[in-house]
């Protein structure tokens, strides 16, 4: 029960505030909206109130804002004045934006909490050395604490990572070993990632692993509003990286991307550490969401967003039938990679593997 009602919490908060970046920017422009639903499929409970009709669904994996006049149908005749299919573009664009942006906002403003209350963070504490890798090959030890590198601080295991990652051709760590500091000057193992709109990055790596060693390490206001920034540019690049790997090949679906099972799971396993292990997941679901939605795929609201740039290029808006087929070919992308996802969820989990066993058992 718990974990059932952790991941609808986590869903719900994100699906909502979405819908309601849409909501709030349209009736600030005076476009006037006919509903607010949270999930699909058979209604539970509504309430109509002065404008719009609020909707409560039974499947909370999603929602939607029905605006007046969404559909530029010329056959009604002239727009109203508070019909989203009279508005200007620029309204319109802002409608649109208002969603992914707010789900951005959520993220930071989620992430600047945590840092300011305080987070788990892993020390830069060595708790495995790889085999034939050059951490090993330079002396370091299981227990060492790595303390800078290149004369640089670190006070965590992300901090060290990217710092040892952004030095291809040479690091020098400062090593705490049992009160012992000396440094150790290592040539890091090279990787090559793939292209990214045609520059290669070279990628160094010693071949250290953490030791699990967690501190609670809290920020002051300021060095936490960066942070957040930080956090949120991170994962969109990030995510720009991975979309660019999985399409070059570089990196398979599988490794990509989680599906409704995957997020429950590790929704669960996350409700169960706390509020703030859970308020970071949020932020980061919030912000990735918010980042998939401005794809240009049709059914998203950046496929939205590209029909409005081929209105402003044209001079009229895109036919009706023309955006209803791309809707309807978006749609079945979604549901596709929705089925490969899942099915991949379901193969780390292990289902059909066990499924195999008892038919074998049978």
């Amino acid at each position: 029960m718990i974990s059932w009602l952790a991941f609808i919490f986590t869903l719900g908060a994100i699906v909502m505030i979405h819908e309601w970046g849409h909501f709030i920017v349209a009736r600030f422009v005076g476009v006037k909206v006919e509903r607010f639903s949270f999930g699909f499929g058979p209604v539970l409970w509504k309430k109509q109130g002065a404008q719009t009709e609020y909707v409560l669904s039974l499947l909370p994996l999603g929602g939607y804002v029905k605006l007046a006049g969404e559909t530029d149908n010329e056959k009604r005749g002239p727009a109203k004045p508070w019909e989203y299919r009279g508005r200007p573009i620029g309204d319109k664009a802002a409608i649109i934006l208002a969603g992914p942006l707010i789900n951005y906002l959520l993220g930071f403003t989620l992430f600047f909490t945590v840092f300011v209350l305080g987070t788990g963070t892993l020390t830069p504490r060595v708790g495995r050395l790889m085999k034939d890798y050059p951490a090993a090959a330079a002396g370091l030890r299981v227990g060492d604490l790595i303390t800078a590198v290149n004369g640089r601080p670190v006070q965590t295991w992300e901090e060290m990572t990217h710092a040892v990652q952004n030095s291809p051709d040479g690091v020098t760590l400062a090593v705490d070993r049992d009160g012992t500091h000396f440094d150790k000057i290592i040539q890091p193992k090279i990787s090559e990632q793939p292209p990214l709109f045609g520059k290669a990055k070279r990628i160094g790596m010693i071949g250290v692993a953490p030791s699990g060693e967690v501190v609670v390490r809290r920020y002051s206001v300021p060095r936490a509003f960066v942070k957040a920034g930080q956090q949120v540019w991170l994962l969109t690049t990030s995510t720009i990286f991975a979309l660019w790997s999985m399409a070059t090949g570089a990196m398979p679906l599988k490794e990509s991307f989680t599906g409704p099972i995957g997020i429950f799971q590790i929704t669960a396993s996350v409700a169960q550490k706390g509020i703030i292990p859970l308020l970071q997941l949020i932020a980061i679901l919030s912000t990735s969401i918010g980042f998939f939605n401005l794809l240009p795929v049709p059914v998203l609201d950046g496929g939205h967003l590209l029909f409005l740039v081929l209105e402003k290029w044209r001079g009229k808006p895109v036919s009706e039938r023309a955006q209803e087929n791309c809707v309807k070919v978006g749609m079945g992308l979604l549901l596709a990679l929705l089925a490969v996802v899942t099915y991949n969820d379901l193969v780390r989990m292990g289902v059909f593997a066990r499924l195999t066993q008892w038919f074998s058992r049978g």
